[in-house]
């Protein structure tokens, strides 16, 4: 039986944990909403609003290596903690300086992104064992809420105190700043007692000559970049199919809430089966197809098929996370395994948004774009087809020499 102590410290970090995860998203859709005004106030065009959307994904794939050697240094704690600050700092630093400030704190708060997107599947790992699908669930639902609420709120609430963009943008430092001062006392017990705390990260031998791993990480990257096309380019597109930018905002927001119900269902599905191949297949298709229909289809299925995109793609994103706690044996291969998912994953996730943007700028709409979120889909489908057997990644942690 688990002491009332520890008990109540281990509700304390899942919620703690919860929070955190909450401030790893909002960075996209705030962004995303305000895109036609801030390119038409800085000149940003429609070029280089593609890289400006593109810029966080990529810093996610550059910085995910240095997860695992963060943590290995300073413990998971501590790199978390810092994760929040990068997050604030680059969150409102975006909307404060003009251009150099929006893309260096957009950069800084990518790098921070990058982090914790790494560290958290670890960590469930680590002091979640017994509740891996539960907290995985969880924590993936306060991503997508975080989301959900800035896509929502950005646009009326810049309006409501009759302010510009930078202000939309800059706004969610707050809850960032938050979070930090609350993980505050996790960073500093770390490594001195705390209840349940693990030892620094181990070293992993091993990883990237394996299959499976590869599998994971084509995975991840794939619906990654689906994922991302919808939050930095759904509002857009509706913009385009001759939405308000409020009610833009608000089908990209329903579609991204609806994500939250799936995060919570799909992990527990996830863990359940014999295998997640199907289930991969499955989510797959439901995303691809509502987002070619939202584009191409009648105006009155917007709002229908954003509920259906929103259910597949919440599906995928949780699927490829839960797959990484079920592929690896231990807490140090899950950490690893976040990294290499994350690291080469993002780099290939990033080129969709990029590729979709620099496609509608050429062709002058949206529409063209579809063939590339097909060929995306189905390239998804298969990477989670091998992925989803039944079987660990052949790596093990060891102690450096």
């Amino acid at each position: 039986m688990t002491p009332p102590r520890l008990k109540g410290w281990r509700w304390l970090t899942a919620a703690s944990l919860l929070l955190l995860a909450a401030n790893l998203r909002p960075l996209f859709p705030s962004m995303a909403v305000l895109l036609p005004e801030l390119s038409l106030d800085l000149g940003l065009g429609a070029t280089g609003g593609s890289y400006l959307t593109t810029l966080p994904v990529l810093c996610m794939g550059i910085f995910a290596p240095l997860a695992p050697r963060c943590a290995q240094r300073i413990g998971i704690e501590r790199t978390l903690w810092l994760v929040l600050l990068l997050i604030a700092l680059g969150t409102a630093l975006r909307g404060a300086s003009g251009i150099a400030g929006l893309f260096l704190g957009t950069t800084l708060a990518g790098a921070g992104i990058a982090l914790g997107n790494v560290l958290l599947p670890g960590l469930v790992k680590r002091d979640f064992s017994d509740r891996a699908a539960l907290m995985t669930g969880l924590y993936t639902m306060a991503l997508v809420g975080g989301a959900a609420l800035a896509a929502a709120a950005t646009l009326p609430l810049t309006r409501l105190f009759e302010r510009h963009w930078p202000f939309g943008l800059a706004l969610w430092a707050v809850p960032a700043a938050l979070a930090l001062v609350a993980w505050s006392p996790f960073a500093a017990r770390a490594g001195v007692g705390r209840p349940g705390s693990g030892p620094c990260l181990l070293p992993v031998a091993g990883l990237r000559g394996d299959r499976l791993a590869w599998a994971v990480t084509l995975f991840m990257g794939l619906q990654s970049s689906l994922a991302y096309c919808v939050l930095g380019w759904m509002a857009p597109m509706m913009r385009a199919r001759g939405l308000s930018g409020t009610e833009a905002g608000l089908v990209t927001s329903v579609s991204i809430l609806l994500q939250v119900v799936a995060c919570l269902l799909t992990p527990l599905l996830a863990a359940r089966g014999r295998d997640q191949r199907w289930l991969a297949v499955a989510l797959t298709a439901t995303a691809t197809m509502a987002l070619i229909g939202m584009v191409l289809g009648p105006r009155w299925a917007i709002w229908p098929l954003a509920f259906v995109q929103g259910i597949g793609q919440g599906g995928l994103f949780a699927l490829a996370l839960m797959l990484i706690v079920l592929r690896s044996g231990d807490s140090h291969v899950a950490a690893h395994l976040s990294s290499m998912a994350q690291t080469t994953g993002y780099l290939l996730a990033a080129c969709g948004p990029l590729l979709l943007g620099l496609m509608a700028a050429w062709t002058g709409g949206f529409q063209a774009t579809t063939g590339l979120l097909a060929a995306l889909g189905l390239c998804t489908a298969l990477a989670g087809w091998c992925a989803g057997r039944n079987a660990l990644v052949r790596a093990r942690a060891h102690q450096p020499a």
